[in-house]
């Protein structure tokens, strides 16, 4: 798969594909715990994103498929047997069409866009130093989204939001804050910001998240994945907790930037 992490598609015994990311990929094992984090608190915030799973990479399956390797410089680099992260594909590849980029007029059509800005404010609060990655699929509207007013036959684009590896800085386990981070290249999708009002409710879901629910994706991570990192990420999570509150004047920041992308916000 593309990107810094080199993932790799794996189809599973439970019969389903994953995209996994590797404990040694060049990008660092912290990473993985970013991910699954992440998995956890955009399922509490009701966020569309791929089901996840801790993937079991044997030492036979990576004699039998040395195309699971990584490319480091001109090195190729075998996987270490273990547990490694695991985002679940939506379907049978070779069944299923992928898209990361639709064009402005069918990104409109899509059923749940108006989660980027939820997803804005997500990113917004765990300090997400890369832009906003998503995919796209043509599917049955009510088997994605359960919420969705839709004739149970329907078939529409769904969205889901994927790779957040970079919450936290990436491997930095920090926090740092640019108007531009966390945005989504394509601004249409925030057309329909014009106060804080249309935040909600995603945004007060963050600023009064659980902490019980952070608790749970901690208790989630392999110790392997943490190596000694325990302390580091404890108090990560507790510095993320109490970010929560000054996440509308992040979103505030946003707004001031040079190029602002909410266009019809206001001043």
């Amino acid at each position: 798969m593309r990107g810094g992490a080199q993932s790799h598609l794996i189809e599973c015994d439970d019969g389903n594909f994953y995209v996994v990311k590797y404990a040694g990929n060049p990008q660092h094992r912290r990473i993985l715990s970013n991910e699954l984090i992440s998995s956890v608190l955009l399922k509490y915030l009701q966020i569309s994103s791929p089901e996840t799973a801790i993937v079991e990479v044997t030492g036979a399956f990576i004699e039998q498929f040395p195309e699971c390797a990584m490319q480091l410089g001109t090195q190729a680099v075998l996987p270490e047997p273990g547990w490694h992260f695991g985002s679940k594909y939506p379907g049978n590849p070779t069944l299923l069409t992928i898209y990361d980029f639709v064009p402005d007029q069918l990104l409109s059509q899509v059923h749940n866009v108006h989660e980027f800005i939820s997803t804005l404010a997500f990113d917004k609060w765990m300090g997400n130093a890369d832009s906003r990655q998503s995919i796209f699929f043509r599917a049955q509207i009510n088997q994605w989204l359960p919420g969705a007013e839709a004739n149970p036959r329907k078939m529409g684009f769904v969205a889901q939001m994927i790779d957040h590896g970079y919450v936290f800085n990436g491997p930095h386990w920090e926090f740092i804050s640019s108007p531009v981070q966390g945005l989504y290249t394509r601004k249409m999708v925030y057309n329909s910001i014009r106060s804080f009002k249309d935040f909600q409710p995603g945004l007060d879901r963050i600023v009064h998240f659980p902490e019980h629910v952070v608790d749970q994706a901690l208790r989630q991570i392999p110790p392997e994945w943490l190596a000694g990192d325990e302390d580091r990420l404890e108090q990560l999570l507790e510095d993320l907790m109490r970010r929560r509150k000054r996440v509308p004047d992040l979103i505030a920041e946003a707004r001031l930037a040079k190029v602002s992308p909410f266009a019809n916000w206001p001043d």
